[in-house]
């Protein structure tokens, strides 16, 4: 039989905490954290995501024969971290979520082929429920854009070029 919090325990978990909770889940989400744990105001909160024994083994691969070997399928993230290095490269700041319009179905800020100016806002990155402005770095002409509207980012990875 499972054991039923006293009353005094129940009534110091708050609304506010059931609304921390759920941000912290949100983030955890968003990002490839495993767990998060903060302590405010005496109160100690764990969250944590179950991660299946199968995610975590190695699989298996075949092996093929020489000379029939297949492209790496790390040649996609060697592309973007070669993009990191581009001279004209915007990267995240922070982790969070990129969003290229204020709102949903708004006009986005920047497309390819748009003009920008130092300081003129490329996209949002949603972090902890924070909308942060990413301003461009350089005037120029935006020739690629790296992410999809509603993706989740990671901290220094190329977002935008700007030639």
């Amino acid at each position: 039989m499972a054991r039923q919090p006293d009353d005094k325990a129940a009534a110091k978990f708050s609304s506010e905490d059931s609304a921390l909770v759920r941000e912290l889940a949100l983030l955890l989400d968003e990002t490839s954290l495993t767990e998060i744990e903060i302590e405010r105001a005496g109160l100690r909160l764990r969250v944590a995501r179950n991660i299946s024994v199968a995610a975590t083994m190695p699989v298996p691969v075949a092996h093929a024969a020489p000379g029939l070997v297949a492209a790496p399928a790390a040649a996609p993230a060697a592309a973007a971290a070669d993009m990191s290095k581009h001279p004209g490269a915007v990267s995240s700041p922070m982790v969070g979520t990129a969003y290229w319009a204020p709102e949903p179905g708004a006009k986005p800020f920047v497309e390819v082929g748009s003009k920008v100016s130092v300081g003129q806002t490329l996209l949002i990155i949603e972090a902890m429920k924070t909308m942060n402005q990413i301003p461009s770095t350089r005037a120029g002409t935006v020739t690629q854009i790296l992410v999809e509207d509603g993706q989740p980012v990671e901290f220094g990875e190329p977002l935008v070029i700007i030639e």
